[in-house]
């Protein structure tokens, strides 16, 4: 009989004696049984589908040899996989060594959520979060104007300790925001402990919404008889370039002399928005370098124009990362704004989502990428041009926020004397 064909990429060449054959049969754990061949099921398939997507887009190939990368699929195959949620545990347990944290499989609930990022909008209850300072602890950042959250009077810097009777301390960031996420109308129980230092916790039920992320916010600022443009840019989603242009816009017509740009805690999100809105402030200079796989390397330059050549500043964290690093490493390295506040995250890697077909999906790192001097920032982060003290407003953009007040003031060194 004819050997079965294989199921996974590269192709296995088959012109071989029937002795070979069956060698190489028996090497890979298949044995020739009287009848039709031995087939995947679907759980099966998605397995050695995912394999054959990071094996054909992951950034550094070389490290497929380190972890035996071949050897990982076929032991995937030797375990139990009849339903899907055993397939995306064998598909974590198969990417876990290659050490990439960004490479990784998404449930379809995961998939989902991070796509509507992406466009601008999720379904939930309009909080955003991040670490305390002693790094355990899951605090609010801020209510999303308009929110449950915000209707319900959840303020800055307070602490969220349980969802739904789960401790936020033991789930984690990423696993409390994904439990406050959820099918709009549905409910969920928050222990909620105000900032100030003799406050009680409380209990708060929030009814999820649609909410709209607002990822570009603007105002003008006025100081010392000057009008200073705020522009926050909260993560890198679909409508970032459009707003972005729209709150310049709105500059030009309020007469703004100088601008304070605000990537403090924007994680970053789709590369080519922050390429976007580098073009905005930056004329004819590199944005940056990207280097794929085969280590070719694509030097992405502005164009001519820019639509605010003004005097600007820009504010950055440790929440600052990726796509959001992209655009303040520009500003740093063609001299077009300082950066003030503190170290950035450190993310030089970019990702691209791939969609396996059941609703669940792949998150593969697919480049590397260095600011226009050069500087490989993975790990590492960027250092700002001038430290702001510490510890950080919790409330960014908001009335008790110092960073901005001090931002606010090297603008005004900055302004054209007249």
């Amino acid at each position: 009989m004819s050997p079965p064909k294989p199921h996974s990429s590269p192709p296995i060449t088959w012109r071989r004696t029937t002795a070979n054959g069956l060698a190489l049969l028996l090497c890979l754990g298949l044995w020739l049984q009287p009848g039709p061949a031995l087939a995947l099921n679907d759980a099966q398939q998605l397995v050695v589908e995912a394999w054959r997507l990071v094996n054909q887009s992951y950034v550094d190939p070389t490290r497929f040899e380190t972890v035996h990368w071949r050897r990982l699929r076929q032991k995937a195959l030797e375990q139990p996989i009849e339903t899907s949620a055993q397939a995306y545990d064998a598909i974590a347990a198969m990417l876990e060594p290659i050490g990439d944290p960004y490479t990784r499989v998404l449930r379809p609930a995961d998939y989902k959520a991070l796509r509507a990022t992406t466009e601008g909008s999720v379904s939930g209850v309009g909080l955003q979060l991040g670490l305390g300072q002693d790094g355990q602890g899951i605090v609010v950042i801020a209510p999303l104007d308009g929110s449950p959250a915000a209707e319900a009077g959840i303020s800055s810097g307070s602490e969220v300790l349980e969802v739904e009777g789960e401790p936020c301390r033991r789930l984690g960031l990423e696993a409390t925001a994904a439990r406050l996420r959820g099918p709009a109308g549905t409910s969920v129980q928050l222990l909620i402990k105000p900032p100030a230092p003799l406050s009680e916790p409380r209990q708060v039920l929030l009814r999820r919404e649609r909410v709209d992320l607002q990822p570009v916010r603007s105002r003008v600022l006025k100081r010392g008889g000057h009008r200073l443009g705020l522009l926050r840019i909260t993560q890198f989603s679909e409508p970032v370039p459009a707003g972005v242009r729209e709150a310049l816009q709105g500059f030009g017509q309020e007469q703004v002399e100088g601008v304070i740009l605000d990537l403090r805690n924007n994680s970053g999100g789709l590369v080519e928005g922050g390429v976007a809105v580098a073009n905005a402030f930056i004329a004819a200079q590199p944005i940056v370098e990207t280097m794929n796989r085969e280590g070719l390397s694509e030097r992405r330059q502005a164009a001519a124009g820019q639509l605010y050549s003004g005097p600007m500043v820009t504010l950055v964290n440790g929440g600052t990362a990726s796509a959001s690093e992209i655009l303040a490493g520009a500003l740093q390295d063609d001299d077009r704004s300082p950066l003030l506040g503190s170290r950035t995250f450190g993310k030089g890697l970019i990702q691209t989502l791939i969609n396996l077909g059941d609703g669940s999906g792949l998150a593969v790192t697919v480049a590397r990428y260095v600011t226009p001097s050069g500087r490989d920032i993975q790990n590492q982060g960027i250092a700002p041009d001038r430290l702001l003290p510490q510890p950080e407003p919790l409330n960014p953009g908001g009335e008790d926020d110092n960073w901005l007040e001090l931002a606010a003031d090297q603008l005004l060194q900055e302004l054209p004397k007249t």
